[in-house]
């Protein structure tokens, strides 16, 4: 994630240095790491500003940085040599452009690499030789929007209108609207006017063979985007690799618990331009959004007619109350409307009913009843533990080992009798009680048979 200076991400709500060790806390409960992105070109007047950002995330318990200038990363380098104190890992953006065995080999010589996020313009192949020839772990870019531009980085925004992209302030250049000239002569395009938006990655199919080469990260995108999303995107994926991962037991998660999801993810239903899976089967099929830059949503059918207040739609899924519906009209743009009713197949727009042609096509990027489920709790993660409850000589011992075999006993004196009537389900019933914890029962080693408090010692 980014915070509010040095990322590539600056026009987005950021993390605020001041929220760091909390949110490092709540990671590291579960075992899972926490990066932060120092990704942008730093000047060198603002070198100092930047390792003393560094000492900021070390201090807050960050566990490493991404960082895409060379000089950064090598401060960083030499500050981890000489001081044991320096914890944070450094890994290689993507905008460090590492493409080949041979690139990653160079790196490591200058820079003590601990993750290298690889180029997003590598093919399955690409990626399998990196993965073979390098110790280092390797991340990919499996979902999320695409930049035109080689990996990030691009300097039109920079050079249309002074806000450059390798300092986190890309004006999204490539979303607008472009005409082609060729020898001074305008070639027609028709509705395909947005030559130079890509399309959005999605290679959650490619999952399995990305495990089996080796690559240790998936990096999804999020720039700009809201809870819902995350929580969709996040959970298609964790289910896919923990579907692996029940599969083939040489493989395991590197973080501590399991996710349990209250809906179903369908990522037609968060924001994307079309998905495509860019250059990892090679080169050439479509890869651009050439009719919008916007997300048109899951695709809902066609309209069969108008009449008066309400259109009749032809298609195979419902939609609901509140729904957002968007098509593009004749001229190509983009319009949309909020439905106020449904009646089967008929549609009721909220205010004026727009005027479509009959067979468009009509998509859905708005699910209000999806939107409702993800605006509320909506998943949780929980780690297992194991209750051991023992008889000593002086009391009882309570031990408490968690999935990854890590343990904690408490040994107190108690006084003892004999229980009137077995004890077990109401010790398990009492050890089960774990609150707002990240932890929940996974099975008892033993428990006691008896126990003794009187009414006056169960305080």
């Amino acid at each position: 994630f980014g915070l509010d200076r040095f990322n590539a991400r600056l026009r987005a709500n950021n993390f605020t240095l001041d929220s760091l060790p909390e949110l490092m806390r709540f990671l590291h409960a579960h075992g899972v790491k926490g990066y932060v992105t120092m990704n942008t070109l730093i000047f060198t007047s603002e070198l100092p500003d930047a390792l003393a950002y560094l000492g900021y995330l070390n201090a807050a318990g960050a566990d490493g940085v991404i960082v895409q200038d060379m000089g950064l990363a090598r401060c960083l380098t030499e500050w981890s040599r000489r001081d044991p104190a320096m914890k944070l890992e450094l890994h290689a953006s993507t905008q460090m452009t590492l493409t080949s065995p041979e690139g990653l080999e160079f790196a490591s010589r200058f820079l003590d690499l601990k993750q290298a996020v690889l180029a997003r313009e590598l093919s399955l192949k690409e990626i399998e030789q990196c993965a073979r020839h390098t110790d280092i772990p390797l991340e990919v870019f499996v979902h999320g929007a695409l930049c035109v531009a080689y990996s990030g980085q691009c300097l039109t925004s920079e050079s249309l209108g002074q806000r450059s992209a390798n300092r986190g302030e890309c004006a999204q250049a490539c979303r607008m609207p472009y005409a082609l000239i060729v020898d001074g002569r305008h070639v027609p395009l028709g509705e395909k006017r947005y030559l130079l938006s890509p399309q959005d990655l999605c290679a959650l199919d490619r999952i399995p063979e990305l495990v089996r080469m080796g690559v240790r990260s998936y990096k999804i995108e999020g720039r700009l985007k809201d809870v819902t999303y995350v929580k969709n995107v996040t959970a298609a994926y964790r289910r896919k690799l923990d579907a692996i991962f029940a599969r083939r037991k040489e493989y395991a998660r590197a973080s501590s618990g399991t996710c349990r999801f209250d809906f179903q993810p369908q990522l037609d239903k968060s924001f994307s331009r079309g998905f495509t899976h860019y250059f990892l089967q090679g080169r050439g099929g479509e890869i651009t959004s050439f009719d919008t830059p916007k997300s048109l949503g899951e695709e809902m059918g066609t309209l069969k007619e108008q009449r008066g207040g309400y259109l009749t739609v032809a298609g195979v899924k419902p939609f609901h109350n509140g729904d957002g519906v968007c098509f593009l009209d004749e001229q190509g743009r983009l319009q949309g409307f909020r439905i106020n009713r449904v009646d089967g197949n008929k549609l009721y727009p909220a205010g004026e009913v727009p005027r479509i042609k009959p067979r468009t096509r009509l998509y859905r990027n708005f699910d209000q009843e999806f939107e409702r489920i993800l605006t509320r709790k909506s998943s949780e993660r929980k780690i297992g533990v194991c209750w051991e409850l023992s008889d000593t000589s002086f009391g009882f011992s309570l031990t408490a080992a968690d999935e990854d075999d890590n343990r904690v006993t408490l040994s107190f004196p108690y006084p003892k009798e004999l229980a009137r009537t077995p004890q077990v389900d109401n010790l398990r019933n009492q050890l089960g009680k774990l609150g707002n914890t990240p932890f929940e029962i996974a099975g008892y080693l033993s428990c006691l048979l008896y126990t003794s408090p009187s009414p006056r010692d169960r305080g």
